[in-house]
This record gives structure tokens, C-alpha cells and sequence, in this order.
């Protein structure tokens, strides 16, 4: 890969690992910010998903990422399967 397309963001698209908790999947998904990267993730479980945004901004992608699953599971525990209705 060359070093304009490591500059201008060009080459593989980062990947996205999902991991799996208590019957539920969960895809970290952090959002761009200004201020860095805003918690997100997407939790499925049968064929139904939910949408978890926070307001929280982590500057390393990385540790938002770690910290949108621990946020997810933190929810999966705190509402189990109503997170659906």
C-alpha cells in the first residue's frame, strides 16, 4: 500500500469483529466525532437488532471499540431481551 493511500485513508476497510454474549451479537460500531470517537454498537439476536449510541467520546479508535462492547454487554445485562421491545 502506498504512503498516500495510508495518509488519505485509502486501502482495506477496517474490520469490524463482532463478538458473541449470551445468545446476543454484538458489532462495535464507534462514530466519528470531532472530538474523537462516540460509543456505538450494533446488538442482534434473532433476526432483531438494536441501535446503542452514547454520548461518551474516546480519542483512540481502538479503546472505543473495547469500550462500545463493554457498554453493550453492560446493557445486554441490564435489560436482557426487553433491549427489543
Amino acid at each position: 500500500m502506498s504512503l498516500l493511500s495510508k495518509l488519505f485513508g485509502g486501502g482495506e476497510p477496517p474490520k469490524v469483529t463482532t463478538e458473541d454474549y449470551k445468545d446476543f451479537t454484538i458489532s462495535p460500531g464507534p462514530q466519528k466525532d470531532p472530538s474523537g470517537w462516540r460509543i456505538a454498537a450494533t446488538i442482534e439476536k434473532d433476526g432483531k437488532s438494536y441501535q446503542l449510541i452514547r454520548a461518551d467520546v474516546i480519542q483512540d479508535k481502538g479503546e472505543a471499540e473495547v469500550a462500545s462492547v463493554n457498554k453493550a454487554k453492560q446493557l445486554i445485562d441490564q435489560m436482557g431481551d426487553r433491549l427489543f421491545d
